[in-house]
Parts: C-alpha cells; structure tokens; sequence
C-alpha cells in the first residue's frame, strides 16, 4: 500500500514537470510584423518609412506582429550609421551592441499598451544626443528573440532638427580663428603692460624722452595693480586656451588630435606671435591697450582681485617682476661690500691715470688778478688751479676759483694775497697709491685734488720728491665707469691721451666768442669813453641774446665786438641841468627821420609818445630806433648784393646810402649823463657783411672813401686782438665804417655823416 501510494506520487510529478516543461516550449518569441505612427502631434511625422521626431519628444508606436506581451524589456531602439537595416554584407547589426541600444535617443517608456490582440502601443521618448552618439543618424527598432537582439523591419526613425549644442564646422573654424586671436590679444596685453617694472617705469617718467613719459604716466596707474592684472589676464588666457581644445575635439572627433593642433596653434599665434611683437614694439602698444586691460579687470574682478590682494600679501611684491633682477642687484651688494675696493682699482695706481705737470693749468705766485688773469682762469674752467714759484714743479698754493668771487679785477690784487688769506692745504700722494686707497682719502672730503710724486734717486745726488702731475676725485670716477666726464669747459675728448688746451692767441673754433674773455681786454690805445671790461661784456651778450637784429645769426660775435669797441659807436651826452631843454639832450624827436640804433648802458631818458604825450622814464639797457636798422623794399643796390645770398632778408635788399624813412613817433630826452652805444644803418650793414666774409680766407678788397668822416682803428689796436689776423681785422673795420661803393659812386655825405646827440 505504501510502495503503491510512493509510485503514485513519482508519476504525478514526471506528469507535472512535463507540462511545465511543454507549455514553456511551446511559448512562442515576439515577432514584429509591422509598425505605425499612431496620433502624431507636434513636429512628430512618419514619411517614406521614416519617422521623424524633435527632441524631447514623445510619441506612440503601435507594433502589429504575434507574441506580443506587456512586459517592455523585449524591444528597445538601436542607432544605425548612415541609416543601415540591419545587417549587411559584413555589417554588424546595430541591435546586437548594447552601447548603441543604451545610448539610443530613442527610448522606451513605461509598459506597452495591449489593446488589441495582434497589436501593442508603445510609448517612446526622444532624448537629448550626446556627443558620442551625434553621429547615429538613423535609429533601426530592435526585438528581443529568444536571446538574441536583432532588428526589425525597414522603418527608421530619427531626429528633426540638429541638436542643442550642436555647432556646423564653418561655425567651428570660425570660433577657433576668434579663440586664437582673443587669446593672442590677451597675451600681447599681458607682455606690453607687465614687461616694465615698476621701477624702470619710473625711470622713463623721469628721464625718458617727452613720448615716453607721456606713456609711462598712462601706465602708471594700472601699472599700480600688477598682481590684479596678472592674475586677471593668466585667468582669461587659461579659459581660451581650454575652450579651444574643446572646439578642436568637436571638429576633429579625436583627443590626440585635438591636443596636438590646440598645442601647435596656440604656440605659434598665442605665444611665439606675441613675444615677437611685444619685444620690439611692446612699449608703444601698451598706453593704447590700457582700456582693455580695464575690461579684464572688471569682467574678472570676483576671482583675480582676491587672488591679488593674496598675492600682495604673500609676496610683497609684485609677481610679474623679473626675480633674475632683483637677485643680481643683491649679489652685487653683496658681493661688493666696499664699492670698487676690489678688481680694478685694486690693481691699477694714481700714475695711470694722473694729468702730466706739462699738461695742467697752473699759475705763478708773482702774478697780479687783474682782469686777463682772471679772464685767463675763467677760460680754463678749472675750479682749483695751483700756485707755484720759480718752476712749475715746485707747487705752492691752492687757488679755488671761489675765492675770486668777492675780487675786483681793477684792484690788480697780488696772487699771494688771495691764496695766503684762505690758505688751502696740499694733499700731497706717492706714485704707486692705489685707486681704491686714493678713492677712500678723497671720500673724506679734506681734498679733491692730490699732487702725486714720486722718489727720484737716478743719478748722482740724494734722492728728492719729482713732482709728476695732478689727479682728482673725476679722474678716479672716469676710470670706474670708463667713460670721459666732459662738461662745458673741456678741451678735450680723447680719454687716455688729455690734450692741453689752445693757447689763447690760437683759440679752437669750435669755441663761442662769447666765452672767450679775453677778447674783451681793452686796447694799449686809449679809446674816446673808456668803457670797462665787465659792461662791455655785458653789453655784448644783451646785444647778441635780446636784440634779433644783432642775434649770432645775422652778425657774428666777433665782428660785434669789433663793433662796439669802435669810438663812433660807444658815445655819450652830457646833461646840462640849467637847460634841460637843450637839443642835444634829445637822442629822438617825433617825426624827425633818423638812422641809427641806440643801446642805453648808462643813465636815465624821458620816453614821450603817443597823441596824448604819454611820459615815462627809462634807465639802461633800453633800445630805441630798431626800425632804423631795416632799409627800405625801393632801392637799386645793397652793400651785400655783391653775395648770393637770399633776398628775402629785409638786411640785404637795399641801398645803405638810400634816404631814410624810419620817422620815430616818440621822443627820447636825456635827463642825467648817458653813456650809449649808437649803431648807424651804414655800419650796421658793414657788419652784416664783415659777418659773411669773415670766415673765409681770402676776403674781397674794398676800399675807403677819402670823405667818410669815420675811421677805422689804427693798425696798433687791430694787432693787438690775439683772435684776428691783421689783414683781417683791417678787412673787417674796412666793412664796418666804410662805405659800400666805389669813389665814383659816392653819394651824398649825409649820409655818412654821424648825427650829434652830444
């Protein structure tokens, strides 16, 4: 009963696990037959088999087939490439990866609709496109059959419309050329305005040219916030630079060669590009790009101006200084604890470098201050001159040139006098003194000038103390910056070979009259005004500096001179104060014509001009008559027409014997005694000759009219002027006081007789 009941048992469950077994066998797979759009909306259509749909849509299927069940997970969408069906030849199918079936944008939501016995609705969702999946044009719908994906049907969906981030290559090229050239603006910017310092900055605004001062005062102020602006544009930079590779990967579907052609192109136009163009043409750029550094600033002011004001902090400095500068300026300090005690000066002595005796100005003790001497020393343009007696090697005082300042040259004082009254010491130094020993005893300031000796013990005898020359404090500083300090009074420009200056008959014609006093050293002759040294150089310079008319362009310095030590020029008038009305106190009257130019050096006039008799006084160094001076435009011949010169100049086209027609439309009356230079037309113009041919070597030959009634200097005086020639010095008073024509061209006296104003 037992074993039958088990038996029963054992084939019920072989019968049970049978069916089981037949009915999950006999289950057929889903078998997709056809498809169709049911109620489209939107944008969502079906054309020629293919279905399309904007993103984010949603849309239902219905499938026709048999074996379709509830449950969704047997069909999904696969992309295809180029809108293959299925598998073609050796194409894989698209359904069978599970990528293109994951990243399809078209997938399948919710369970499937079953409404119909041989049909299901399926509900379908378009997604966004990434950027891998970009390239699947066409989706292909896939089933599930047993465990293989295959797709089904020739119907094709895809998307209308590109995608959202979606950028068409002529959009692509465009941006990358637009990346490259804002990040090689950016660059350029960045080296134009950081490549200075702020302390060579300051040195242009000092002492660069007027162009470059007027840049560095733009940069200054954004120059200020160096870090603020570094980190501002590196900011800016690193975002190109990032941006730029992304758009490469987009175009060239490739890392390796997106990173490589970024690199490439961001090296020769956003970097190599820049540092050329900054390098030679940095500083010029940068005041005109200071308002897009601005722009930066402001568009990246909550990230870099944290940043640095950090970096401020940190580093004290700024960061966008050179370091390599600042370390080599401390080595040197370092290095160099006692300025040029080392090297050089360590190994040179004061005979390298010392002036020879037979080259230095000196002076002997027994000499007088007269006013040669100290034109003589003015001349030289030292400001310390030694003294010495008998022989020049045997120095025995020191003059400074200060100490003439409170010296009359009229007094005649003796040399020792002066030198004996301030007493200044000799500093006396060996011939093998070394320059950084020589420089340290300069340093304390007993002496900028030393005698160097030496012990001569050649020959028979006791040794004694040769004096060799001279060196300063300048010879010692020349040597350290090897270079020739040369200033207004140097006669020389060769550094290692110092030549003596010209004598003073001989002078350089490189050198200015008007620096050259001696010229002013009166006469043996005694002149009709004795006029001293010091006015007539005054009036000189007035003449040459103030008044056009005789401006070193038209006469030169020395045939102005010439001119005013002349006795018809330098006149004067003696005031009568029991006739204050008396005519010769008058030097011009209203309406009078006149001829001559006036320089007031001495004493007071009364000026009356206008309609109303307007009266005032003035006092020396006033001029009057300049108009006298310019000749009338209606004349036949010049005394200069003989020259090629420009007949524009209103000094060369006319007459000097024309009748004036300068009429004063004011009076001068004298009202004390008057010393005053008085120049006439005739001799103006002879100056104005003398002045273009003087140079020249060979001088044309005029001669004297037997009625002038001026004179010329007698030959005694002209060979006393070390500076002319005397056929030169005669050619020259010739052009002064004579007149322009022939004798049998002359005309009328009156016009070279003088007008009295005594």
């Amino acid at each position: 009963m037992v074993a039958s009941l088990a038996g029963l048992r054992f084939l019920l469950m072989i019968l049970l696990f049978c069916g089981i077994r037949y009915g999950a066998c006999s289950q057929e797979a889903p078998l997709v037959l056809g498809l169709r759009l049911e109620d489209p909306t939107g944008l969502v259509c079906m054309k020629d088999r293919i279905i399309s749909a904007p993103e984010g849509a949603t849309f239902n299927l219905r499938l026709f087939g048999t074996g379709l069940d509830g449950n969704w997970t047997w069909v999904a969408f696969a992309g295809a490439a180029g809108g293959a069906a299925g598998s073609v030849g050796d194409t894989p199918d698209p359904c069978e990866l599970e990528s293109n079936r994951q990243e399809s944008a078209f997938q399948v939501t919710g369970n499937i609709t079953q409404d119909e016995e041989n049909s299901r609705l399926v509900h379908v969702e378009v997604r966004q496109r990434s950027i891998s999946g970009s390239e699947h044009t066409y989706y292909q719908l896939c089933v599930l059959s047993g465990e293989k994906w295959a797709s089904v049907g020739s119907e094709r969906l895809r998307i209308s419309g590109p995608p959202v981030d979606y950028i068409p290559p002529w959009g692509l090229a465009v941006l990358v050329v637009l990346l490259l050239l804002v990040c090689g603006t950016l660059r350029i910017v960045n080296l134009s305005l950081l490549w200075l310092d702020p302390v060579e900055l300051y040195v242009l605004h000092s002492c660069g040219s007027e162009e470059e001062k007027r840049a560095a005062k733009r940069l200054e102020p954004i120059r200020r916030r160096g870090n603020f602006l570094t980190c501002s544009l590196l900011f800016l930079c690193a975002m190109g630079h990032s941006v730029l590779g992304v758009l490469l990967y987009r175009a060239l579907g490739s890392i390796v060669s997106a990173v490589f052609t970024s690199g490439l192109l961001i090296f020769f136009l956003a970097e190599l590009g820049p540092h050329m163009l900054c390098s030679g043409y940095g500083f010029q750029l940068a005041p005109a790009l200071t308002w897009l550094a601005q722009v930066c600033l402001v568009l990246t002011c909550p990230l870099s101006c944290p940043l640095g004001l950090i970096l401020d902090l940190g580093l004290r400095r700024d960061i966008s200084t050179c370091g390599i500068r600042e370390r080599t300026m401390e080595m040197i300090r370092t290095s160099v604890n006692d300025p040029y005690s080392r090297g050089m000066l360590r190994t040179k002595t004061v005979e390298d470098i010392l002036t020879p005796l037979k080259d230095c100005f000196m002076l002997p003790s027994s000499v007088v201050l007269d006013f040669s001497t100290m034109s003589d020393i003015m001349q030289c343009g030292y400001t310390r001159v030694p003294i010495y007696e008998e022989e020049r090697s045997n120095i025995v005082e020191i003059l400074y040139v200060k100490d003439l300042a409170l010296v009359d040259p009229d007094d005649c004082t003796p040399m020792t006098t002066i030198t004996k009254f301030y007493n200044h010491p000799l500093h006396y130094v060996f011939n093998d003194t070394k320059l950084d020993a020589m420089l340290e005893e300069f340093k304390k300031g007993n002496s900028h000038m030393a005698i160097v000796q030496k012990v001569n013990n050649e020959g028979e005898g006791d040794p004694f103390y040769e004096v060799l020359g001279l060196v300063t404090l300048e010879d010692v500083i020349e040597e350290i910056i090897k270079s020739e300090i040369l200033d207004e009074s140097d006669g020389y420009l060769d550094r290692k070979v110092k030549r003596p200056l010209a004598p003073l008959e001989i002078p350089l014609e490189s050198r200015s009259v008007h620096e050259e006093f001696s010229l002013f050293k009166p006469p043996e002759g005694e002149a009709k005004i004795r006029t001293s040294p010091q006015l007539l150089l005054a009036t000189h310079r007035f003449l040459s500096r103030e008044v056009s008319h005789f401006s070193p362009g038209r006469v030169s310095e020395k045939v102005l001179f010439h001119l005013l030590r002349h006795p018809s020029v330098n006149q004067e008038v003696h005031f009568d104060p029991n006739n204050r009305l008396s005519p010769g106190h008058y030097l011009y009257t209203r309406n009078h014509p006149v001829d001559y130019f006036i320089l007031l050096l001495q004493g007071r006039v009364e000026v009356e001009i206008g309609k109303e008799g307007l009266k005032f006084e003035n006092g020396a160094f006033t001029y009057y008559g300049m108009s006298a001076l310019t000749l009338p435009s209606s004349v036949h011949q010049s005394p200069v027409s003989t020259q090629r010169h420009s007949p524009n100049d209103p000094f060369e086209s006319a007459d000097a014997t024309s009748p004036s027609n300068y009429c004063p439309d004011y009076t001068v009356r004298a009202l004390t005694d008057l010393q005053l230079i008085r120049v006439t037309r005739l001799q103006y113009l002879n100056a104005l000759m003398a002045s273009r041919v003087g140079p020249s070597p060979d001088p044309p030959e005029i001669k004297i009219l037997p009625n002038s009634q001026t004179k010329l200097l007698n030959e005694r005086n002209a060979t006393q002027q070390g500076r002319f020639p005397q056929s030169q010095d005669l050619h020259f008073h010739q052009y002064f006081f004579s007149s322009p024509h022939p004798p049998s061209c002359a005309h009328p006296n009156k016009n070279n007789s003088r007008h009295s104003v005594a």
